[in-house]
């Protein structure tokens, strides 16, 4: 079963450090391990509330940034996992970008326009 990597700040996590409640619900319908994926460093894992996310959270707190293949290359081996075992869905067209360098399927989020529909469907077709 595929891991569901989730983007942290402006995904599953809004700005002023809570839950897009409406996220969490729609990824809650999917049995799948769900991996959130940040770059904060201490003080911006405090200042965003990411203790409190529902799921486990990795970042390499900013050394080196997701826009880098190294940061979802490092990611993989801690998790013991390989490009195809997971998808993920990012805000930052960079990363995206940097994730499909290393063959992770990945999906571009709007975080503006928060389609919800279109970001399940890509997931349902792709897990």
């Amino acid at each position: 079963m595929k891991t569901i990597l989730v983007d942290a700040i402006d995904g599953l996590v809004l700005r002023d450090g809570t839950i897009f409640e409406e996220m969490h619900e729609m990824l809650e319908e999917f049995p799948n391990r769900k991996i959130v994926l940040t770059g904060a460093n201490d003080e911006q894992f405090k200042e965003f509330g990411l203790s409190k996310s529902p799921y486990e959270v990795f970042t390499l707190k900013h050394n080196p940034e997701k826009t880098d293949p190294k940061y979802f290359r490092t990611m993989l081996n801690h998790f013991n996992l390989t490009n195809a075992d997971v998808i993920f869905f990012e805000h930052n067209q960079e990363a995206v970008k940097s994730a499909e360098t290393v063959g992770i399927k990945t999906y571009y989020y709007d975080s503006v326009k928060r389609e919800l529909t279109a970001l399940k469907d890509f997931l349902t077709a792709n897990l």
